[in-house]
């Protein structure tokens, strides 16, 4: 199987560590990570907890510095925050003070920029995103997934050529997670902004990626790299794609042998006794 030909680099990871703590006793997050995103890619990455994910995505983003290796984007090494980046993470961080157009348009005010131009823009996005009669309500009055959406628009808002997600369904119930699910892949269709979407649920990264980037435990390194051939838009009906099971399947297998998983015999005989 094929994936995607890589011919403009949105991001190009180049043996990135990172590590914590002294230089006697250094926790190592990250090790030697290698991978290239092609513009417009929805990558996922799946790993146990710990694995640094959410790490290499702060390094993407030029807010944490790697240890040692490169990330690079068309302007060059990544040496300090990105400007050209939306950045959603699990809790949705709006201002409770703020009705939920004034959140999204937020972006522009932190940039010095004047917010006003750009008002039907972010009145477009959050129509888009289910939330056009919510404008002028104040997040006390939304629930999880609707603040996840506001959330979803404001970093959508100034026009991002990258996309980056840190576990943002993570909070909400199945059934919210799930069509929350849905929308974003349909969202994704329409602008096709390269994104790196971390997240712990097998699932959840097969059904939105067009490759996932599967990591051992700590110190978080590459396991695999797999293609999903699923055709687009896979909706709620994905998971009867007998791809999906194959991949799913794989991944699982991938973490039994590194022992994420484990069959519990173990929890069982202790029970037992």
């Amino acid at each position: 199987m094929r994936g995607p030909e890589i011919k403009t680099p949105a991001i190009s990871a180049n043996n990135v560590s990172k590590s914590f703590g002294s230089k006697d006793k250094p926790i190592v997050a990250l090790s030697s990570l290698d991978f290239t995103v092609a513009d417009g890619e929805f990558i996922a990455i799946v790993g146990p907890s710990g694995c640094g994910k959410s790490t290499f995505l702060r390094i993407v983003a030029g807010i944490s510095r790697p240890t040692t290796g490169t990330v690079t984007t068309p302007k060059g090494v990544v040496s300090a925050p990105l400007t050209d980046v939306g950045i959603v993470f699990q809790s949705p961080v709006l201002l409770d003070w703020r009705n939920i157009l004034d959140n999204v348009l937020i972006q522009f005010e932190l940039r010095g920029i004047n917010a006003r131009p750009y008002r039907d823009r972010a009145k477009a996005l959050l129509e888009g995103v289910g939330l056009g009669e919510f404008l002028d309500r104040y997040p006390r009055e939304l629930s999880g997934g609707m603040r996840q959406r506001a959330a979803i628009a404001r970093a959508l808002v100034h026009g991002p050529s990258l996309l980056l997600m840190d576990e943002p369904f993570g909070a909400l119930d199945a059934l919210t997670r799930e069509q929350m699910r849905v929308d974003l892949e349909e969202l994704w269709l329409k602008s096709r902004k390269t994104v790196l979407f971390v997240t712990h649920g097998i699932d959840e990264a097969v059904l939105l990626a067009d490759r996932v980037v599967v990591m051992s435990p700590r110190p978080g390194r590459i396991e695999q790299i797999i293609d999903v051939d699923i055709p687009r838009p896979r909706g709620l009906g994905g998971r009867r794609n007998p791809e999906f099971l194959k991949i799913t399947e794989q991944i699982t297998q991938i973490f039994l042998a590194r022992g994420v998983f484990h069959q519990g015999s173990s929890l069982s005989a202790t029970l037992g006794h």
